[in-house]
């Protein structure tokens, strides 16, 4: 068995595309057609066909919609209907879900109040740009409507409460009828042509669609947008739209809203002219008590900076100088004489002749002093000397050699020498004598005993030949 590589739908699937695919494919549709088979359930939902002598669709209108409704629906009623297509997927029934239904006499005129509403707007009718600013402090103002309605009671009323210093002139219109528009487009272009009014005001009470078509009409539209006076609209009620509105320079929800729009409120411009009135006053006192400080301020500082004020204070400054210096030198004097005679007290405690008699005597005794401490010295120094010269002779090696004994060294390190050990055969020696020095050079060696002082000590006995010196 071959493979496919085509996708296998299931029913659901398959209605789930096609529900996608009509909704995208028909966004929003307008169907104009007879009800029939209407059901009302318990659930507030509508549920009925729309047909034609040809063919019927099946049409839903949810709870939310049909409270908004303002005709009441039955089978047989001829009405144009705004929805979107959509698809029942659980039995595979295309419908029509219905947001909005009117009666199909409302609709004819519906479909052509959009048809010049989309006309006008591509050609830039409603462009803000085109706009044109009301004055804000309007002194003429015109009226566009019928002199026998109550939308010219309200806007006269509106006009004398908040700014009766305006004039206003009618221009009386027929509002509603086939000669309603002709009479509208006169009157826009006889007040353009007049120039009189400052601000013009087109409009009238409310009513049904079919009663406000004199506003939609495209001549009258065109008018309202080449006026050269700017145009408040004020056509129905508050949820009535008109092409008038779409290119007036404003729309207002009401007649009476419109002279509102178009006109400032005295009273609001009297609260601002008190406030800005007492602010003036309060600023100007603030200046004046201002003024008033700088003007003290500055003759203070004149009368400070005048020349018998000048004067005055130097002379103030000069008598207490005065009498700073004045006192200054009293004290000075006084510390000086007080410090001249302490001076003087000192002065003769420390005479010079006394002082010198006072040293005099000093050295004197001094003197005498040292006399006796150098001859006492001298004696006692002269007694040592005497026993260390007698004690010195006793010891010295000098009496000794004198006996006949010498002092043997080592010619080469100078050591004294004592033992036979001490060297050797051919080394050279010294001996000291009491009248000179022998210089020889060791021949031969002997160790002999001797006997001294009662007791035995190995004495040397050097043989060398001698050389005196």
């Amino acid at each position: 068995m071959s493979q496919t590589s085509e996708h296998i739908y299931t029913p659901s699937e398959l209605n789930r595309e096609i529900r996608i695919h009509l909704e995208m494919g028909f966004p929003r549709i307008l169907l104009e057609a007879e009800i029939s088979n209407l059901a009302r359930p318990a659930s507030g939902h509508l549920y009925f066909s729309l047909k034609d002598d040809k063919a019927q669709i099946r049409c839903a209108m949810f709870r939310s919609s049909a409270s908004r409704m303002g005709i009441a629906v039955q089978n047989g009623m001829k009405v144009l209907a705004s929805g979107r297509i959509s698809l029942y997927e659980q039995r595979g029934d295309y419908q029509l879900i219905v947001d909005s239904m009117q009666d199909a006499g409302e609709g004819i005129l519906q479909r052509k109040f959009e048809e010049l509403k989309k006309k006008l707007d591509a050609e830039g009718l409603f462009d803000p740009a085109h706009k044109q600013k009301l004055p804000p402090y309007p002194a003429r103002i015109g009226l566009i409507t019928s002199s026998s309605g109550a939308a010219v009671r309200d806007l006269i009323q509106v006009l004398a409460r908040r700014w009766p210093v305006a004039c206003v002139r009618l221009y009386p219109v027929l509002v509603q009828g086939d000669e309603a528009p002709p009479a509208l487009l006169s009157a826009i272009e006889s007040a353009n042509q007049h120039g009189w009014a400052e601000t013009l005001i087109i409009g009238r009470g409310g009513g049904s669609l079919e009663d406000l078509m004199a506003f939609n009409d495209e001549a009258v539209a065109r008018a309202v947008f080449a006026s050269s006076i700017p145009v408040v609209s004020a056509v129905g009620h508050e949820t009535d739209f008109s092409i008038c509105d779409f290119v007036a320079d404003l729309r207002a929800p009401t007649p009476s809203a419109a002279a509102e729009l178009a006109t400032p409120d005295q009273a609001v411009l009297k609260e601002s002219f008190s406030r800005g009135l007492r602010q003036l006053q309060r600023r100007i006192q603030d200046r004046m008590q201002q003024s008033t400080q700088e003007l003290d301020h500055i003759s203070h500082r004149l009368q400070q900076r005048h020349p018998a004020s000048r004067l005055a204070e130097q002379a103030t400054r000069l008598e207490a100088l005065n009498t700073s210096l004045t006192r200054g030198m009293n004290r000075t004097f006084r510390d000086n004489s007080l410090n001249l005679n302490a001076l003087s007290s000192r002065l003769m405690v420390h005479r010079p002749d006394r002082k010198l008699a006072e040293l005099r005597e000093r050295v004197a005794n001094l003197d005498k002093s040292i006399g006796r401490l150098a001859a006492g010295t001298v004696r006692s120094r002269r007694e040592l000397l005497g026993n260390l010269a007698r004690t010195l002779n006793a010891v010295s090696p000098l009496e000794t050699i004198s006996r006949g004994y010498a002092v043997v060294t080592s010619t080469e390190s100078g050591d004294v020498i004592s033992r036979v050990s001490q060297v050797e055969v051919g080394d050279g020696i010294s001996a000291q004598l009491k009248d000179g020095t022998l210089e020889c050079t060791v021949d031969t060696v002997k160790q002999e005993m001797m006997l001294s002082l009662g007791h035995s000590n190995m004495n040397p006995l050097l043989i060398c030949p001698c050389s005196a010196v």
